[in-house]
């Protein structure tokens, strides 16, 4: 018998272990892959996940497997071009997109020196119920063999396709059509920051990586996956040629040195969050387009809230019942903006945006509390403060 099980031992996964088994509890973190393993990504995590690595004592393993340090943003469009950075969380300025071969690794071994215990090639079929409840797991362990543990709280951190989502009934209570379509890859001989750039219908994002390679990532309008899909190399490519002209060059004069990866499947939705025994975070709560790379900082972010609010509250019936209703409410508190933020971006039309931000140009406090509206530095209501209304309403 556990205090929790997790299922799924990524980003979402095994934080939330790690900080349970911190708080003295028997924790089971069950993971189908075998790691270190890929997984498709935009890598990039934002100041406020930077932070909290930092206070989870991660941070200098991330920085030892060699990701590149980054401490330098670009967004450019027909008309504007801006640089600067977002505004520092908790001293932390320097942001990193490690793979995810590395980083979810770091996540695991964090987990298992605070107490977890950790399987890998186990997957889970099915929730054990009991009047209702979620009491308890059924997987297949890497020897084939079937096997059932049971918890008072069961934690789905399964994704998109969550089998703990599914199996408990846990609606959608808010939900949006996919708008995107992505393909990346890995390139040697890229010099690069943090780069962004955008036109009607197209959004490049460029992000330093381990081992001296720069993702490049390409968007399309989902009404375009088809298309782009049956001939993916000349679309990347004739999307960065049309969209980030320098980019372009300097992609010639290096080498992709991966295959393209790439989706149309990025859903838009917030989960019914608990239930009796069991609790979604990270991607099987709440998923959004990738464009404005939030989902390995949010996966952090939502693994303190859920610990947080329960704390020694486990098994007390009322208290745990308060606790993810708290839990619950700061999902919608903290990722609505964010949330909404990434659908605007994803309708790939910048006319809007592009107009207010040629107006930033030369005011570099706000160019940088933009930035920091993306990250979660910034409030959007502290950025719409008065200097900004007054470089808005000049001529």
């Amino acid at each position: 018998m556990y205090d929790v099980i997790v299922i799924g031992a990524r980003c979402a996964g095994s934080p939330t272990a790690m900080l349970f088994a911190r708080q003295g509890y028997r924790v089971l973190l069950l993971e189908r892959a075998r790691f270190p393993q890929d997984t498709l990504s935009s890598h990039y995590i934002h100041q406020p996940g930077v932070a909290l690595l930092d206070r989870w004592g991660l941070l200098g393993r991330l920085r030892d497997a060699g990701c590149r340090p980054i401490d330098h943003q670009s967004y450019e469009a027909p008309g504007v071009r801006l640089d600067g950075f977002s505004l520092p969380v908790d001293g932390h300025r320097t942001t990193y997109a490690p793979r995810r071969f590395v980083l979810d690794p770091v996540l695991a071994a964090g987990a298992v020196e605070s107490g977890v215990e950790f399987r890998e090639s186990c997957a889970v079929t099915d929730l054990v119920f009991e009047d209702d409840r979620v009491v308890g797991v059924r997987y297949t362990t890497p020897g084939g063999a079937e096997t059932t543990d049971r918890a008072r709280l069961v934690v789905g951190a399964d994704g998109m396709r969550s089998l703990v989502a599914r199996r408990t009934g846990a609606p959608n209570v808010v939900e949006h059509p996919r708008m995107t379509s992505t393909y990346y890859s890995y390139w040697a001989g890229v010099p690069s920051h943090f780069e962004l750039y955008e036109r009607p219908g197209r959004w490049i994002g460029v992000i330093p990586t381990n081992d001296d390679l720069t993702l490049i990532m390409t968007y399309f309008p989902q009404s375009e996956f088809s298309d782009v899909r049956a001939a993916v190399e000349p679309a990347y490519l004739e999307a960065v040629r049309t969209t980030a002209p320098e980019l372009y060059e300097r992609m010639s004069a290096g080498r992709r040195v991966e295959r393209l990866y790439g989706t149309g499947h990025q859903e838009n939705y917030f989960r019914k969050a608990f239930g009796p025994g069991w609790v979604l975070i990270g991607d099987a709560v709440h998923h959004k387009d990738s464009i404005t790379a939030r989902g390995i900082t949010d996966a952090f972010m939502q693994a303190a809230s859920l610990t947080g609010h329960i704390g020694e509250r486990l098994h007390d019936d009322t208290g745990l019942e308060a606790a993810l209703e708290r839990y619950e409410a700061d999902l919608d508190d903290e990722f609505s903006g964010f949330y909404q933020s990434a659908l605007n971006v994803a309708e790939l039309k910048p006319g809007g945006r592009v107009e207010m931000l040629r107006k930033l140009v030369g005011h570099q406090d706000l160019v940088d509390r933009y930035f920091s509206t993306v990250s979660g530095a910034c409030s959007i209501d502290d950025f719409y403060n008065t200097e900004l209304l007054t470089v808005l309403n000049q001529s």
